[in-house]
């Protein structure tokens, strides 16, 4: 399986193509678009054919209108000719104890539910004590810091094993990698999507695909775990209106308790911290 023709982000020799691709993604016409920024049609038509380059404001209007990813912002400033307006602080930089702070409170409230954080190339940046409920039996060399979580879930020496309805789960995060890629050009990101899109395929285990409530109202992930089959629903959180690379890309995934069984069985576990 390989990524489908012009996946990634717009790509041009300029800031005009650039604005142009996201532009016809967002099915906006110029003028449309030249209202909604405060600027002309005809102005807009001259930078995306390089007759005119545009200032850094104009540049950044542009991009909130189209809601252009906070790395790509930067990629049309860079060319454009202008400095990054956006930073990329490291999470673990000092001027980030209160963020980190605040993740790891949310992850420890969730227990004894699993949840983990990941960055952009879903690299596992911060989980609670839970999460090792759903990492049993993972092949040591996949779960080497900073481990990948498409790659620990898919991997045949990962988690795939033991998912009960693999090809339905399977297809979910590749559709969501195809998803990331489609608003973010990362070559890391694009090297794991081919890599894992190329593991074996399985069939979904016969025995163990039905859902006792009938049919789910959303994708459970569902994992046999000691003798049972535990079922989760995810969620994953994002922060709003960012002004910084690296937390535009962090994402909070929570897995919450499918059935009461598995309510029961991590809460008999996993239990309160002490």
């Amino acid at each position: 399986m390989t990524i489908m023709a012009g996946m990634g982000s717009p790509t041009g020799t300029g800031v005009g193509p650039l604005l142009r691709g996201w532009r016809e993604r967002r099915q906006l016409s110029q003028l449309q678009l030249a209202l909604r920024a405060d600027s002309s049609a005809r102005h807009l038509s001259f930078v995306e054919n390089g007759r005119s380059r545009p200032s850094r404001e104009l540049v950044l209007r542009l991009a909130a209108q189209l809601d252009v990813p906070v790395r790509e912002r930067n990629t049309l400033l860079l060319a454009a000719g202008y400095a990054p307006h956006y930073p990329e602080t490291p999470l673990d930089d000092p001027r980030m104890d209160a963020l980190r702070g605040g993740i790891e409170r949310l992850l420890a409230a969730h227990d004894p539910y699993p949840a983990v954080v990941v960055d952009g190339t879903f690299r596992v940046l911060a989980a609670n004590r839970s999460l090792a409920v759903l990492l049993d039996g993972v092949a040591p060399q996949l779960l080497r810091p900073p481990f990948n979580a498409i790659r620990a879930t898919l991997h045949p020496d990962g988690l795939a094993p033991r998912i009960v309805n693999l090809r339905q789960w399977r297809r979910h995060l590749l559709e969501r990698m195809e998803r990331q890629l489609e608003l973010v050009h990362a070559e890391p990101l694009r090297q794991l999507y081919e890599e894992v899109s190329g593991y074996p395929e399985a069939a979904d285990d016969p025995t163990g695909g039905a859902v006792e409530d009938g049919r789910p109202f959303a994708l459970p992930l569902r994992i046999r775990h000691d003798g049972r089959v535990l079922s989760f629903l995810s969620t994953i959180a994002t922060f709003n209106t960012p002004l910084d690379v690296t937390v535009s890309e962090l994402a909070m995934e929570t897995f919450l308790p499918a059935d009461a069984e598995t309510v029961r069985f991590l809460q008999s576990v996993v239990g309160p911290e002490h």
